[in-house]
């Protein structure tokens, strides 16, 4: 998928696909565009609200939304239609703003050169000194697009556009746990160690991730988050809390 953000007034599915046969795929783009994942986010949250009882889970993803379905209580060749009128139903609702929708999640980072793995190379793209590199970073306005390629792994969108730079020519095999890394209009937190190929520009010591709780991930879809910076003593101390040091 090109990630390019674009604009477009009232979005609508361009295809409604079978995922599997439990599944039902409705996609709306095939390039990044943030007015279209805003209305992805909105309606997610109305098919919820609706509480259907054969639907299993509502997954929003970049530019598309998956509806899993339980396939005993309703047949895959009925699901396509049920959707479908679902879907319309529901594009009404989530055309206008829904209050309350993610919450705010206030993210401690540290950029200290021992975790800005890759600070100086974007540095040397962006033509900035290292303190407006990583001010422009704590001050971009970020809200979580979607969570997926490993559990608890979030996509954040809403970096500042004089940040942007590409994708690492090679990937790092091991992403350490809580990296902060940027790539093109987007930021990441890796939960865990994972390969990668963002440029890491800090550290949360949070744990992102966390089978054992109730909710396992600290990010969701439609969360706003705030990176706060912390130094290197702070970031230690959180680290000895959260058990990530």
């Amino acid at each position: 998928m090109a990630l390019v953000a674009t604009s477009r007034s009232a979005p609508r599915p361009k295809a409604i696909m079978a995922l599997g046969d439990a599944a039902i795929l409705v996609e709306f783009s095939d390039t990044l565009d943030f007015a279209i994942n805003d209305l992805i986010q909105r309606l997610a949250h109305r098919l919820r609200a609706r509480q259907v009882a054969w639907i299993r889970d509502i997954v929003p993803a970049l530019a598309s939304l998956a509806i899993h379905f339980d396939p005993d209580l309703v047949d895959a060749l009925d699901a396509d239609p049920l959707v479908r009128a679902l879907i319309e139903s529901c594009l009404a609702e989530a055309a206008s703003p829904t209050a309350g929708l993610g919450r705010t999640i206030e993210v401690p980072i540290c950029y200290d050169p021992s975790f800005a793995l890759d600070l100086e190379d974007i540095c040397e793209r962006v033509h900035l000194a290292p303190e407006e590199v990583t001010a422009l970073h704590a001050a971009s306005g970020f809200r979580v697009l979607m969570v997926g390629f490993a559990p608890g792994h979030p996509y954040l969108g809403g970096l500042d556009p004089r940040l942007a730079v590409p994708r690492r020519a090679t990937p790092r095999s091991r992403m350490p746990r809580g990296a902060v890394a940027i790539a093109n209009a987007q930021c990441v937190v890796y939960p865990y160690e994972i390969p990668g190929g963002w440029s890491v520009i800090g550290r949360t010591p949070l744990r992102v991730f966390d089978a054992a709780r109730e909710a396992p991930s600290l990010f969701a879809p439609a969360d706003k988050v705030r990176f706060v910076p912390i130094d290197r003593a702070q970031y230690d101390a959180i680290a000895m809390r959260e058990g990530t040091g």
